[in-house]
């Protein structure tokens, strides 16, 4: 279809360079550029203060490219954005709509019923992946004064002293993410495998922000670390070639995020593996307020908790230390922790920190068990030797010797008091012992398949259909807390169970990292097979229960024993035949990720690549 005007609707991915819905619209004619603003259509995934800010200033950037280019881009309110595409529409005479995919499973269901929706108007509807590399031509002007743009509110007074903050650091929009890109592989990835673990210095290239909001394409940042690592190997620089290699790793657990959310669009609200939903959860706030406010007594723990809220940013290294001590020593529900995180991070992204949650939560095959522990002390001695990490974000601590930086409660009294510590008082003691946390989650643990074996007993003699979620007597997943900011009760300690035992996982469904998606060396194929879909496959929602009615939760098949929908377990069976670069489904294509380089490699050595796609980036 050609001779009227078409529409690209930006979404995440706010950049003209490599974007393939922008250059398929301006070779069909005149390009008309939307971006609809429909946070309420986010659920409990309203995006977060710094969020709203990261965007404001990228729209920004990019209205400005689209300027030089001729034209501007057209912003909308809406708490439905498939109306308001359909009024742009309208108010234009546009007979086409091109956009590029996101894989999220609210942004699923929302762009089945887009192309449902318009094509059903006489629109023609082309979706594609944005990872694809494309030239942008000259996009034409047109008469927009009949479709005004509307402001935009993303932040309101009582933010901007805090986001002016923000400034300082962070440059968004996509040229500054070119920047960005520039600096880290002109510096600090020659030694990345070496420095990528410390937190207390800028080892990353902290491009994770950049890479959700679309300014900058995964698909370029790929074949230039592939150009780094021919020079480097040409040079026999070994050390560069691993740098690049892990580097690769964090872009290959992105990729594989949106595989999963593809495939499971409920992951960022139920477990992945069944047994994991009769975990008896701890809903207490009082540890959720002291977890937040960087008040339980663990100084690395509290450190980042510090960053976090000030800076909307953490090592990946943290991200993992202070998410596994929300999981295992706290046992708080996890979704309250990615809620915090999606809230609070800059480069907050649902399918990242689904899976990083998942993963924490052993709920993933190849991960690490449930029943594992890692000890705050020793994380921070292995990620911040000396304890400048912890004694820029705690103040109270900056003068405790690096000896007993990352346990203060063993520090002599004479210590304390000559560093200005007093425990308890202006610094916390430990909310939960190591030794009481571990017991309490065996404990725990035993409970958890207690409660599956029941409901298995019950659901095999055909009485119900199982118990539901032990914490959730209603099967609805556990609420948020309602007041984010109260300030921590005073009696929070708990005491801890004794010790059981625990067995091990039976029904491990969920396809593994490093088997499923991930051909090895031995299996290598061209690396521009890596994700390249021709320009006109379109990802489709499918055509199932989810997708006719709306609902986020799947429907679950009640003679599965694990709680999971059909289309789980068909995944499942197909894993083993998922090394082809890609796989059919319900007229879509899932990509698999091929030739990363990633040559025996074990998800744990990699733990911190899950949250934010590559956080570390």
């Amino acid at each position: 279809m050609s001779g009227g005007c078409s529409i690209v609707w930006f979404r995440r991915d706010l950049r003209v360079e490599d974007n393939p819905a922008l250059a398929a619209g301006v070779r069909a004619g005149q390009v008309i550029a939307v971006f609809v603003w429909a946070p309420e259509e986010e659920g409990h995934y309203y995006p977060g203060r710094v969020s709203r800010w990261w965007l404001k200033q990228s729209l920004s950037v990019l209205d400005s490219s689209l300027k030089n280019l001729g034209t501007s881009l057209i912003t909308k309110r809406s708490t439905d954005s498939v109306s308001s595409l359909l009024q742009v529409i309208k108010s234009t005479g546009a007979n086409q709509l091109f956009f590029n995919h996101l894989y999220d499973p609210i942004s699923l269901v929302r762009d089945h019923r887009t192309k449902e929706v318009l094509t059903n108007n006489g629109i023609a509807v082309r979706s594609f992946n944005a990872d694809l590399l494309y030239e942008p031509w000259e996009v034409l002007d047109g008469d927009l004064s009949k479709c005004p743009s509307e402001t935009i509110i993303l932040e309101d007074e009582s933010e901007k002293g805090s986001n002016a903050l923000l400034a300082r650091a962070w440059s968004p929009g996509w040229k500054n993410a070119d920047k960005a890109l520039a600096a880290f592989m002109n510096g600090p990835l020659l030694e990345y495998s070496k420095n990528r673990r410390k937190a207390d210095s800028a080892t990353t290239s902290f491009l994770s922000p950049h890479l959700h909001f679309g300014e900058l394409s995964v698909r370029k940042v790929f074949h230039i670390l592939r150009m780094k690592q021919v020079l480097w190997a040409n040079e026999g620089n070994t050390a560069g070639e691993e740098s690049v290699n892990l580097f690769l790793k964090s872009i290959g657990l992105r990729e594989y995020s949106r595989y999963m959310s593809f495939n499971h669009p409920y992951s960022h609200e139920r477990p992945l593996l069944g047994h994991l939903k009769f975990f008896p959860w701890v809903v207490d706030e009082g540890y959720f307020k002291a977890w937040r406010q960087g008040r339980t007594g663990y100084p690395l723990v509290d450190a980042g908790m510090r960053e976090l809220w000030a800076t909307g940013w953490l090592h990946d290294r943290i991200r993992v230390v202070v998410s596994s001590f929300f999981v295992k020593v706290l046992q708080l529900p996890w979704r309250w922790g990615m809620k915090y995180f999606w809230d609070t991070l800059l480069d907050a992204d649902l399918e990242s920190d689904a899976l990083g949650w998942q993963y924490i939560s052993g709920t993933l095959p190849d991960g690490r068990e449930f029943d594992r522990i890692d000890n705050p002390q020793f994380e921070g001695y292995k990620f911040d030797p000396n304890g400048e990490y912890v004694r820029r974000w705690l103040p109270e601590l900056s003068r405790l010797p690096t000896e007993w930086i990352h346990h203060p409660w063993d520090a002599p009294e004479y210590v304390l008091q000559a560093a200005g510590v007093e425990l308890g008082s202006n610094y916390p003691l430990p909310i939960v012992k190591i030794d009481a946390a571990k017991s309490r989650l065996q404990e725990a643990l035993t409970q958890m398949w207690q409660n599956e074996a029941a409901s298995r007993a019950i659901i095999e003699n055909g009485l119900e259909e199982g118990l539901g979620d032990s914490s959730e007597a209603d099967g609805a997943p556990i609420a948020f807390p309602q007041d984010m900011e109260m300030e921590m009760d005073e009696n929070t300690l708990r005491a801890a169970p004794t010790t059981t035992t625990i067995r091990h996982y039976e029904d491990q469904m969920v396809p593994s990292m490093t088997t499923s998606l991930i051909i090895r060396g031995d299996e290598e194929s061209s690396s521009s097979e890596v994700g390249n879909f021709a320009e006109d496959s379109r990802i489709e929602v499918p055509i199932n229960q989810m997708a006719r009615t709306g609902n986020m939760q799947p429907q679950v098949d009640a003679n599965a024993t694990t709680g999971l929908p059909d289309s789980y377990h068909l995944q499942a069976e197909s894993s083993n035949t998922s090394r082809a670069s890609s796989r059919e489904r319900d007229g879509g294509v899932v990509p698999v990720i091929c030739n990363l380089n990633a040559r025996s490699w074990k998800v744990e050595d990699n733990f911190g690549f899950l949250f934010s796609g590559p956080s570390l980036i």
